[in-house]
C-alpha cells in the first residue's frame, strides 16, 4: 500500500474506532468483557492503530509544504499556538469533571476555575490547537492528514463528550454547561493562573526539544 495512502487508512482507524468503543459500541463492550476487559481492549485498539499511524507516517516522505513555508515568522505563531496547547492540556489535568475520577460530579457543581474559564474542554482544545499549529508549521500531505485526524477526534469528541456527561451526569453538566463554553474564550489565557502556565511551558520546552525532525519551539532559534 502506497504509505500515504496507508497513513490515511491508519487515521481514519484510529478516529473511527476511538468513536465507536466510546460510545455506541461502549455498553455491549462493557456488558461482554465487564469494565476491565473494555479497559483494556479499548487501550490495545488505540496503541494498535496508533503504532499503525505512527509507522505509516514515518514511511511517508515528508515532501515540500502545499502552503506557505518555514519562515521564522510561521514558526512563531505555531510556536504560540503550541504553548497555548500546552497550558490548556496541563490545567485539564486537575479539577476536570469530564475525567473519570471521584468527585466529578462535584467538580462540575463548582465554580470554573483555571483553564476552564477558557473552555470546559481544555484538553480537547488543547490537541486540537496542536494540531493548528502543525498545520502552520508543516503543511505536508502526512502532516495534514494526522493534523485533521486528532482536530476531529478531539472536537467532535468533545461534542460527543457534552451528550454523554449530559446523561450520566444529568442536572450536574448541566449546570457546568451553562457556566462554561465549548468554544474557547482565548482572551481569557492569561488569567488561568500561574500553575497552568508553569506546567505548560514545561510541557512545552520539554516537548519541543525533543522534536523529531526539526528544531522547533524556541529551540529553533538558541
Amino acid at each position: 500500500m502506497d504509505p500515504l495512502t496507508s497513513l490515511i487508512a491508519a487515521s481514519i482507524a484510529f478516529v473511527g474506532t476511538h468513536f465507536a468503543m466510546s460510545h455506541p459500541l461502549r455498553a455491549g463492550m462493557v456488558r461482554v468483557l465487564g469494565s476491565g476487559g473494555f479497559m483494556i481492549a479499548y487501550s490495545l485498539v488505540s496503541a494498535a492503530t496508533m503504532a499503525w499511524m505512527y509507522f505509516a507516517f514515518v514511511a511517508t516522505p515528508a515532501g515540500a509544504p502545499l502552503w506557505g513555508g518555514y519562515s521564522d515568522a510561521v514558526w512563531i505563531v505555531a510556536s504560540i499556538v503550541t504553548l497555548v496547547a500546552m497550558v490548556l492540556f496541563t490545567g485539564s489535568l486537575v479539577g476536570n469533571p469530564a475525567l473519570p475520577a471521584p468527585g466529578a460530579e462535584k467538580a462540575a457543581l463548582g465554580e470554573p476555575g483555571g483553564v476552564f474559564r477558557v473552555t470546559r474542554h481544555p484538553m480537547m482544545w488543547g490537541f486540537a490547537l496542536w494540531a493548528l499549529a502543525h498545520l502552520i508549521a508543516a503543511p505536508t500531505a502526512r502532516t495534514i492528514v494526522v493534523a485533521l485526524a486528532i482536530a476531529a477526534l478531539a472536537l467532535i469528541g468533545a461534542h460527543l463528550q457534552d451528550r454523554k456527561k449530559e446523561v450520566l451526569m444529568g442536572d450536574a453538566w448541566q449546570q457546568w454547561e451553562a457556566k462554561t463554553s465549548y468554544w474557547p474564550k482565548l482572551q481569557r489565557i492569561l488569567a488561568v493562573g500561574l500553575l497552568p502556565w508553569i506546567g505548560g511551558m514545561a510541557v512545552w520546552l520539554g516537548a519541543s526539544w525533543l522534536h523529531k525532525g526539526v528544531e522547533a519551539g524556541v529551540w529553533r532559534w538558541l
